[in-house]
């Protein structure tokens, strides 16, 4: 059994874990900055671009289901690995996209697989397998603060990057620097994990999944974390244009979502480790009122460079803060075994939001000329989510006994 083996270091499983998650989450947060120059230089609506990553979303939950199920089954590194190479090929291909289908099958299909198989739901499984529970819910923030330290490193590195030797050139410099997670995959080598035979478990994958979606909580999970997607996919891609069409520089823009990933560094470790202390569920239900309370301020304020700092810097304290207590949530209630599994599943409704918020933002957009109507969505989805978290039950599930040798 995997409890026999030794497990590898808490510093190791953080160092090398918080880098893959900088890289991967660092350069996905980045790709608003890129709607303009590629629409503008192929001859593509906002909704063309808003399609494809409204692709990449769904096809960044659909594949993690499977890549949490393989990470469960062999090992967060082989999924790792084949990630990033997935991730090299995607951003490669976006670059030289001749077509919108094209363009949909790279930056959607190939960058949706390859975040799978190199961010939370991967990363998480190994936190989750490999570090205390006392310490778990903390390790998780860390993990996320690095995500969103890769959004303020990454971002303006990228607005660099498209400003000094163009859209193209900037994808695939980072398609060769995206490959750096594959040997910081060997830091997460887990023990028990190397032969042809996984782990032994208590439950099969088919009734850890019957007893996940038979449960309440779990439901209710999956229907706070649709709005998390919905509300950071749309601010993510569709506020730098929104900017500039209100008559902002560019870099208000990269400043802004530098500081959305900032100030998620603050926010994500501050959510998980108050959720070694407080109720993980009234933590999230106060992530969500508290976007909703921002957005709606934001809208109401008039828009200067100042307020969309202040904006950012509030919604960076509350941007990916969800993800450790919800990760904590599930490895509470169903214990470690499936986590990357769960997640995965969690995380699908998570990325069906995202598909929603980008792409509707690029759709009302073009047929209104207007983001108003989802700034509107965005606000109603967060008072939801709020109410949808409080009844969420924390304690581990009751089982029966498990079956005693005769």
């Amino acid at each position: 059994m995997q409890s026999a083996e030794r497990k590898l270091s808490m510093m190791q499983v953080l160092a090398c874990g918080a880098m893959i998650v900088t890289l991967s989450m660092g350069i996905r947060h980045g790709f608003g900055l890129w709607l303009q120059p590629i629409t503008q230089a192929q001859d593509w609506s906002r909704q063309t671009f808003s399609f494809a990553i409204a692709i990449q979303n769904i096809a960044w939950g659909f594949f993690g289901i499977f890549a949490g199920m393989a990470a469960d089954r062999f090992g967060a590194f082989r999924v790792l690995v084949g990630g990033a190479v997935l991730y090299g090929l995607g951003l490669a291909g976006m670059a030289l996209s001749p077509t919108p289908l094209v363009f949909a099958l790279t930056a959607g299909v190939l960058i949706g697989a390859a975040q799978a198989g190199t961010t939370y739901a991967v990363i998480y499984g190994v936190i989750g397998r490999q570090i205390d529970p006392s310490k778990r819910s903390w390790a998780m923030g860390v993990a996320a603060a690095a995500g969103s330290f890769g959004q303020f490193l990454m971002v303006p590195v990228e607005g660099f990057l498209i400003g000094g030797f163009g859209w193209q050139q900037a994808l695939l410099a980072l398609s060769l620097f995206v490959l750096l997670i594959v040997p910081l995959a060997f830091g997460l080598r887990e023990p028990g994990f190397g032969g042809v035979s996984a782990p032994q478990r208590d439950q099969t994958i088919l009734q850890a999944l019957r007893e996940a979606f038979k449960y309440p909580s779990f439901q209710l999970l999956m229907a706070g974390y649709f709005v998390c997607g919905f509300q950071v996919v749309f601010i993510g891609v569709h506020m730098p244009s929104y900017l500039k069409d209100k008559g902002l520089s560019p870099q208000v823009a990269s400043y802004a979502l530098a500081l959305i990933g900032l100030f998620n560094v603050f926010g994500t470790y501050l959510a998980g480790s108050l959720g070694q202390k407080l109720a993980k569920r009234k933590i999230l239900a106060a992530i969500y009122l508290g976007r909703s309370i921002a957005i709606a301020l934001f809208l109401w304020a008039p828009l200067t460079p100042m307020s969309v700092y202040i904006f950012s810097a509030v919604m960076g304290v509350l941007w990916l803060s969800t993800v450790p207590p919800t990760n904590a949530t599930i490895a509470q209630i169903f214990g470690v075994a499936h986590l990357s599994m769960l997640g995965g599943f969690v995380f699908f409704s998570h990325q069906i939001g995202s598909f929603m918020g980008v792409w509707l933002g690029g759709l009302l957009y073009d047929r209104t000329g207007s983001y108003d109507i989802v700034w509107y969505i965005a606000i109603a989805l967060g008072v939801f989510a709020a109410l949808v978290n409080l009844p969420v039950r924390e304690a581990p599930i009751a089982r029966g006994p498990a079956p005693q040798p005769a």
